[in-house]
């Protein structure tokens, strides 16, 4: 069993509100992408990592891997329209077992602690599957400009990336969702709708998704 890292990063960040999309800004002078993609790199349960990207980065990518060492990266992608594509497309490029391990991470979480990734691959491994979550802790509630009503938080959990499958699995849930003109942020989704059973890994308030211009200015406080 092989283990392969996806790390989607096509996408062009517009409520980060920069010109340079989000994966791409620098972080204590490194970019962000790279802080994500040395994660992998350092983790000895990852055997080869795969990015997908806009075709005007891929020179970028090619450089950031050679300036920081990344040698698992194997391949660059083309990333698609949505999300969605730019993972389907890094599927595609490999010739992977069917019980190979797929671990898709946001290339703007770039504050993974390295015991939730290998407490998500080791789960993995054990039950096939695994997914990241973190228990709701806020008072919920819906509503726009009135409170609507309250949200019981229970049994409520964000989900976060890593997402990890076998890659027989998530092909199947991909292939599915493009039979049903389906797109989904988000795989475990997918994975779910043709009725895996997912398995729940404690994650981290570390491993926030940067979107906003609000998280830019947190994680670069965070790293500083």
């Amino acid at each position: 069993m092989r283990s392969y890292a996806i790390i989607p990063a096509g996408g062009i960040g517009k409520r980060a509100g920069g010109k340079t999309p989000k994966q791409y800004i620098k972080l204590k002078g490194k970019e962000m992408i790279a802080h994500t993609l040395d994660i992998f790199q350092q983790c000895q349960s990852v055997d080869e990592i795969i990015v997908a990207v806009d075709k005007s980065y891929f020179n970028l990518v090619k450089k950031l891997k050679k300036k920081y060492g990344i040698t698992k990266l194997t391949k660059i992608v083309f990333g698609g329209i949505e999300r969605q594509d730019s993972v389907y497309n890094a599927l595609r490029s490999i010739n992977a077992e069917k019980d190979d391990l797929m671990i898709i991470h946001d290339a703007a979480r770039p504050l993974l602690p390295m015991n939730v990734l290998q407490d998500a691959i080791k789960t993995a491994v054990k039950r096939g599957n695994s997914l990241v979550c973190i228990k709701a802790k806020d008072t919920l509630l819906k509503g726009k400009e009135l409170v609507q009503h309250y949200i019981d938080r229970t049994d409520i959990l964000y989900v976060q990336t890593p997402q990890i499958f076998k890659y027989a699995d998530i092909m199947l849930a991909m292939k599915k969702a493009y039979e049903e003109n389906l797109i989904s942020t988000d795989e475990s989704t997918l994975a779910f709708r043709v009725g895996i059973k997912i398995n729940i890994v404690e994650g981290s308030a570390f491993n926030f998704k940067v979107t906003t211009k609000e998280d830019v200015d947190i994680i670069r406080k965070l790293i500083k």
